[in-house]
């Protein structure tokens, strides 16, 4: 076993690098076409399960809750299984379950189904950081930035499909079934490419001081929050704008469309930015510049150009957060699939909770409860940051 790992592991550095790169990016194509696909779909599946807006928003708490049991329980497998197997086998259980989705007419079942997308999207996501920081190691940062572009790729374009296709066909089977055909590219080309070894245990790995509980749970808490205001935004324009009567479906679409379009050129600008910047610098424009976004949207609600200019604007300033605090914890602590794992539970939590939170106040307190807790959330998340400066000497970087 340990000479075929080593064989493998050798194979790859050496020949296989650049072609396991793009099968990650591809498959992240695929998990934005997905993360996204639900937002537009919302009073469609309402309707499909007869359910109002506080019943349906129980799809995102299912989610979550998939997405936490596959971060806390099947990324540990990465550690100890081949991963691109472990990688096509979760993309085809991606693709079987978004077959389902328009199949449940009643809600405990579409929410069954909505916790298996869950847990196979949270396994995905811990295996897409945990390999490539695997084959990269400590210049993993650009290459981080650049799987998250295309993401957004898979994000900006995932709106699109699901609001076109459902205007031609009057349903919501087309664009799920279609997106279910895309991954199969995916899912073959991970299969046939030999898997990068674990370098837990590796000289490397130990020479990295450890860290603390309270850092890691400040890692965690920081997650929470900007994957919970970010998912709890892009889930929810769509019909925030439908709610206030500031445009119709199609222009509601394309809303989430250039959120997500201004975070993928956004992630495509830090692939060389990530090189320059300290991420702790990056992390306080990035969240700055969104709260002052949320700050105009929460206060002129009534205009359509402010909202397309703070969507735009929070999508660039949000865009690299994620990868930038990946890439931080890389060269301060040893990634292995559990520890990747752990910081996922923290944004399965938070896209849980958050747009839950919203779906239970949106009609009784109205729309603005949205940019509320978007504001509130990036708030936190900068007191967040100033804790880890504070308490965690292993986030000061030589200069």
């Amino acid at each position: 076993m340990t000479n075929l790992s080593i064989t493998a592991s050798t194979y790859f550095d050496r020949r296989n690098q650049l072609s396991t790169t793009l099968a990650y990016y591809l498959a992240f194509v695929m998990l934005g076409l997905v993360a996204i696909s639900l937002g537009p779909a919302i009073p469609s599946l309402a309707e499909q399960t007869r359910s109002g807006l506080s019943q349906i928003s129980f799809i995102f708490t299912a989610r979550a809750v998939g997405g936490l049991l596959g971060s806390f329980w099947l990324s540990r497998w990465y550690d100890r299984l081949p991963g691109h197997h472990l990688m096509a086998l979760w993309l085809s259980l991606t693709a079987l379950t978004l077959a389902l989705i328009p199949l449940m007419g009643q809600l405990w079942l579409l929410l069954v189904v909505i916790v298996v997308l869950g847990m196979v999207e949270g396994t995905l996501h811990a295996g897409g950081n945990t390999l490539l920081v695997w084959v990269h190691g400590a210049r993993v940062g650009p290459y981080m930035n650049g799987m998250h572009f295309f993401f957004g790729i898979g994000a900006l374009l995932s709106p699109l499909i699901v609001a076109q296709i459902m205007l031609l066909t009057g349903d919501i089977r087309g664009p799920y079934w279609l997106l279910a055909l895309l991954i199969l590219p995916a899912i073959i080309w991970l299969a046939r490419l030999p898997s990068p070894a674990s370098p837990a245990g590796s000289t490397g790995s130990r020479s990295k001081p450890p860290v603390s509980r309270l850092v890691l749970g400040l890692f965690i808490l920081f997650f929470f929050l900007y994957v919970g205001l970010e998912v709890t935004y892009s889930g929810w324009i769509y019909t925030y704008t439908l709610t206030k009567g500031l445009a119709g479906e199609s222009t509601a679409a394309y809303l989430i469309s250039a959120f997500w379009g201004a975070i993928t050129l956004s992630r495509l600008l830090n692939v060389a930015l990530a090189i320059r910047f300290r991420p702790q610098a990056v992390l306080y424009v990035d969240l700055g510049g969104a709260l002052l976004c949320a700050g105009l949207m929460l206060f002129w609600s009534d205009s359509l150009s402010v909202l397309w200019l703070g969507t735009i604007g929070l999508g660039l300033f949000l865009a690299s957060v994620f990868s930038t605090v990946i890439a931080l914890a890389e060269r301060r602590m040893p990634i292995s699939g559990r520890t990747t794992g752990r910081f996922l539970v923290g944004a399965s939590l938070g896209a849980m909770c958050l747009p839950w939170l919203v779906g239970q106040l949106f009609e009784p307190v109205g729309p603005s409860v949205l940019m509320v807790t978007i504001a509130a959330a990036l708030l936190a998340a900068l007191g967040v940051l100033i804790g880890l400066e504070h308490f965690s000497a292993t986030l000061k970087e030589d200069v």
